[in-house]
């Protein structure tokens, strides 16, 4: 590995950069950040197929469906405790090295889930697949913001994401009719290949880099636990997806009994999610370059306005296509922005703020799933999640304000 290069500009706050190529951005940045994103393309494809197929894989394995449920939270729990303990652990390692590691271990992961016999062994192997999850998407993220200038960072971050949000409207139907016709294990066994792909790619294309000024270490990485805004930006996102979860997580029956969809209409409208997610991602990464914060703000506050008239539109068919697309929309339209503010207030501890946005993301789920399912178990309608939540966007326009108050006063007297 040859010498770090100069830092890529004083008007970037992000601290990685080249450690190859003579210190210059590869000429071509997109193949890296495709490989990139076919490592994301396969982590949403093994974590929402894997809902889909919860009845074939408990007949599989002898267990209920509820129990089988279990294997999702397996995966949750993996990427919550993976995230930030690999993040911080690995902080010396390279980072294309790491990113490495990392699918391999997602791969094995996915390749034991396809073989298991028993429940029990299931349940580790898709502990042990949910771990590179967050990590991953972290370490990514930072790299993807090395691999192009300053000015588009936040759009790079937005093509890593892709990976996630196509997943959604290509690879979980494909995986999951692979999985109804073939056997529940075809769907990991073709996870298994694509992150196979994403190691060829990334080895590829994805140039070597390495963070801040080579004195990486878990201390550096920790350091961002110590700084105020990141907790800001953790909480303004786990309180509002919590808000879009609550809805989202109650979706099949809710467009069924407002709108009167059929099972088969299911599929589309989570197709129609997807959509909007890359829409939304698209979009909001390409703004996020030019205004981060007002995006930041403008993403929380579409959130709350389509959370409130959700269960106004979802009423009908055509309503319900255009309320769950504006809702994967909403949603993936700040998460640009808040992955590059993380990055941005972390200082010496990128790696580790970028997973932890992961780690939240999955709180938020628990959260929002929590939160929808008791307003359904206090007798209201399905209309009603919706609504109820839009107190959590609203909060989290609070908490994202104090935090700017916060940033504010303390810049004002560094300058004194």
């Amino acid at each position: 590995m040859t010498a770090a290069a100069p830092p890529e500009s004083s008007t970037s706050t992000s601290t990685t950069r080249f450690d190859s190529l003579g210190g210059d951005r590869p000429t071509r940045p997109s193949w890296a950040l495709f490989a990139l994103a076919v490592g994301g393309f396969a982590i949403g494809t093994t974590e929402f197929a894997s809902m889909g197929l919860l009845p074939q894989i408990a007949a599989g394995v002898g267990v209920s469906i509820p129990t089988a449920g279990h294997l999702v939270s397996a995966y949750a729990l993996g990427v919550v405790v993976g995230a930030p303990l690999i993040a911080a652990v690995a902080a010396r390692v390279p980072r294309r090295q790491l990113l490495l590691v990392l699918m391999l271990v997602f791969l094995l992961g996915n390749a034991a889930s396809a073989f298991a016999s028993s429940f029990g062994f299931l349940l580790v192997a898709r502990f042990v697949s949910g771990l590179p999850h967050g990590a991953y998407f972290g370490v990514a993220s930072v790299v993807a913001a090395a691999l192009v200038a300053p000015n588009r960072r936040a759009s790079a971050v937005a093509r890593v994401m892709l990976g996630l949000t196509v997943s959604n409207i290509v690879g979980v139907p494909l995986a999951t009719g692979a999985g109804q016709h073939l056997g529940w294990p075809a769907l990991y066994l073709a996870v298994a290949v694509l992150a196979l792909l994403c190691l060829v790619a990334v080895s590829t294309w994805v140039p070597p880099v390495r963070v801040g000024s080579g004195d990486a270490s878990v201390r550096s990485e920790l350091s961002a636990l110590a700084r105020p805004q990141v907790w800001f930006a953790l909480v303004t996102g786990m309180v509002s997806f919590g808000g879009m979860f609550a809805t989202y997580s109650y979706i099949a029956p809710t467009v069924m009994t407002l709108a009167g969809l059929s099972e088969g209409g299911v599929v589309w409208i989570l197709a129609a999610f997807g959509v909007g997610s890359t829409v939304g991602t698209l979009l909001g990464g390409r703004l996020a370059d030019r205004a981060l914060v007002p995006t930041l703000i403008s993403g929380l506050v579409a959130i709350g306005v389509v959370l409130a008239v959700f269960g106004f539109l979802a009423t009908t068919p055509v309503g319900a296509f255009a309320a769950v697309f504006l809702l994967g929309a909403s949603g993936s339209y700040m998460m640009p922005a808040l992955q590059t503010r993380l990055m941005d207030v972390a200082a010496g501890g990128q790696s580790l703020a970028a997973a932890l946005m992961h780690s939240t993301l999955n709180v938020a789920n628990a959260v929002g799933a929590w939160l929808g399912g008791a307003v359904l178990a206090a007798g209201y309608s399905y209309a009603w999640p919706s609504r109820v939540s839009v107190v959590l966007p609203v909060f989290g326009i609070i908490i994202f304000s104090i935090g700017l108050a916060v940033q504010r006063r303390e810049r004002a007297r560094a300058q004194r």
